[in-house]
């Protein structure tokens, strides 16, 4: 573990790479912010040694570092999943390459499903804090010691002082911006109608496949933390639908427009 990450450091620095305090995770239909950035380099997932190879059709798999307004920022474009076979060292990797590159800031979107049906699809949910329901921890491993503290403190995950800026420019910017718990859950197959009530018992605002365990790494090399969810369907469990993949997605974009303004005028702010 700790000789991949070398291997994987070092190729970095040969690239002789520039540094950066911010870095964002693109989740599932959010690339499209990107569009808004100044591409000053790229580099694909596939050249970087032991960097996994994502999977899904959503996710391009790039790492880009990007001037958007006056911040210059690490960007990667799609994650990994525990879903598609992967442990949770290799989900949370990227959190550890972008600490490598300076990162002390991280920003992370996914994509997720409406718990509490007082959220809509398409509109955004500010994440306050999370329930971790994937059954293991990327922390959870021998020699982990050798990359930073164990046990690590997660009283407060989502630094609570960007938390209140975000929503201070939602209103300003007339965003409709929630906040809530975000449920952790592995995949891929989707919640039946009994794990929806279970999850809106247990305090659960909103259900996903990511992010947790990226947050959990980031809290272990003391990043600031701020993640979204775009909401792209409601999970109601007495009114449950056949999946709609062309929906989601469309209500993906819905919500990225309204997190990609929302991050302009953050990025401006801090």
């Amino acid at each position: 573990m700790q000789k991949q990450l070398q291997v994987t450091t070092a190729f970095l620095d040969e690239q002789d790479l520039p540094k950066a305090s911010i870095g964002i995770i693109l989740g599932t239909g959010l690339d499209a912010l990107v569009e808004h950035m100044e591409i000053l380099h790229e580099i694909p997932y596939e050249d970087i040694p032991h960097l996994p190879a994502p999977t899904m059709a959503y996710h391009k798999g790039k790492l880009s570092y990007c001037r958007w307004g006056e911040q210059n920022l690490w960007v990667c474009q799609g994650r990994f999943h525990r879903y598609e076979g992967y442990s949770f060292f290799e989900v949370s990797y990227l959190v550890r390459i972008l600490a490598h590159l300076g990162v002390k800031t991280l920003i992370m979107s996914n994509a997720a499903g409406a718990i509490n049906l007082s959220m809509k699809k398409g509109e955004v949910m500010l994440l306050e804090d999370h329930i971790n329901l994937q059954g293991d921890s990327p922390l959870a491993v021998k020699g982990i010691t050798a990359l930073g503290e164990r046990f690590v403190d997660m009283s407060m995950p989502y630094d609570k002082d960007y938390r209140q800026t975000l929503l201070t420019l939602a209103k300003e910017l007339s965003i409709p911006l929630h906040q809530g718990t975000y449920a952790a859950v592995v995949g891929p197959q989707l919640e039946t109608p009994a794990e929806y009530r279970y999850l809106k018992i247990i305090g659960a605002d909103a259900v996903g496949m990511s992010t947790v365990p990226e947050v959990i790494v980031s809290r272990q090399l003391q990043l600031r933390v701020v993640a979204f969810s775009v909401l792209t369907d409601e999970c109601d469990p007495e009114n449950l639908h056949p999946i709609d993949i062309p929906d989601i997605m469309a209500q993906a974009k819905k919500g990225e427009v309204f997190l990609q303004q929302l991050l302009q005028a953050f990025l401006a702010r801090i």
